[in-house]
């Protein structure tokens, strides 16, 4: 009876950490956690802070400063990056790469990150083409997982 007991209570706590976990499980922040808004404001990439973040569709969004938060929450959409932040020239290609932060541009008031320096170049080589073929392929891709592509 006693081992049906402790057995019991150990299946107990068990469930109660596996609950536990489940409330406190961390997830890597949009953009890696910079602000959004500091590329169009400081004309830079600036790392955001726990005490300024807004949740929108499903991602965690820091901010800076509440200032940034406020812009941020008043017109999210101008401020998310494109395609999410995946790498604009491999979205053109039709790929999902990470994006880096730091590495980035903004056209036509659009924020666009790339992988690096050296496929930003690229990028860049033919901007308006990449563009135009990274918002077609957006459309195709974006429900698709990085690894199915």
């Amino acid at each position: 009876m006693k081992i049906k007991i402790l057995i019991a209570s150990l299946l107990g706590l068990l469930f109660s950490m596996n609950a536990m976990a489940a409330d406190y499980a961390q997830s890597t922040p949009a953009v890696w956690g910079y602000d959004v808004v500091s590329y169009h404001t400081n004309k830079r990439p600036v790392r955001g802070s726990g005490h300024f973040a807004v949740e929108h569709k499903g991602a965690t969004y820091l901010f800076a400063s509440l200032e940034h938060k406020k812009l941020f929450s008043a017109d999210p959409d101008k401020y998310v990056p494109a395609y999410n932040g995946y790498c604009a020239f491999g979205v053109a290609k039709g790929k999902k790469f990470a994006g880096d932060p730091e590495v980035w541009r903004i056209v036509d008031d659009t924020l666009y990150l790339n992988l690096d320096t050296k496929i930003q170049d690229l990028w860049l080589a033919d901007l308006d083409t990449m563009i135009d073929d990274g918002a077609k392929n957006w459309k195709k891709i974006m429900n698709s997982s990085p690894a199915s592509l």
